[in-house]
């Protein structure tokens, strides 16, 4: 064990830095959820979810869809209605926090200078929430007008673009920013 640890040095710190930032990152959402979600009724989503519905609804307002949002009285989602039609549920898992920390946790781990280490995870971080409310508007007018495609639409096409973001984001850091040797 020792001799993996010695011979694989930048492997193992990798994973450490990784991980450690992952868990630290994941336990910290968790107690936020925890303290701003109200499982039991009425129900209540965390202020995040609520501020990436609330976006999504300014957003399809203005490419010129009405849309209205409401708190489900039944789970933890907001209902997402275009001209009066549910067509959607934002639900935490919409809101992108959890890609945002894994993001993070890789950007870390692939650390570079102090300065650029920061302005790339607030970038990122950003951009993804950003592209995260545009792809929520887009399958929801997708799901108003073809809800026939609901699978293919909210189980592969969309999420391929959260995460095609983040990998590209990934890719840049590594090749552009990163002082990890190889």
């Amino acid at each position: 064990m020792l001799f993996f640890v010695k011979g694989n040095k930048t492997v193992v710190l990798f994973l450490i830095k990784f991980f450690g930032t992952y868990l630290l990152l994941f336990l910290l959402y968790s107690l936020y959820l925890e303290k701003t979600q109200n499982s039991s009724s009425p129900f209540s989503c965390a202020p995040i979810t609520k501020n990436v519905a609330e976006q999504t609804q300014y957003l399809l307002n203005v490419f010129g869809y009405p849309t209205e949002i409401k708190q489900d009285t039944e789970t933890l989602a907001v209902k997402l209605f275009i001209n009066g039609k549910f067509t959607a549920f934002i639900v935490e898992g919409c809101n992108a926090i959890s890609i945002i920390i894994l993001f993070i946790a890789f950007i870390i781990a692939f650390a570079g200078k102090f300065k650029a280490t920061v302005l790339y995870i607030l970038f990122g971080s950003l951009l993804i929430y950003f592209t995260n409310i545009v792809r929520i508007a887009i399958i929801s007018i997708a799901l108003y007008r073809y809800p026939q495609y609901q699978h293919i639409l909210h189980e592969i096409i969309f999420p391929s673009i959260i995460y095609g973001i983040t990998f590209l984001l990934w890719f840049v850091w590594v090749k552009k920013f990163s002082t990890l040797k190889k």
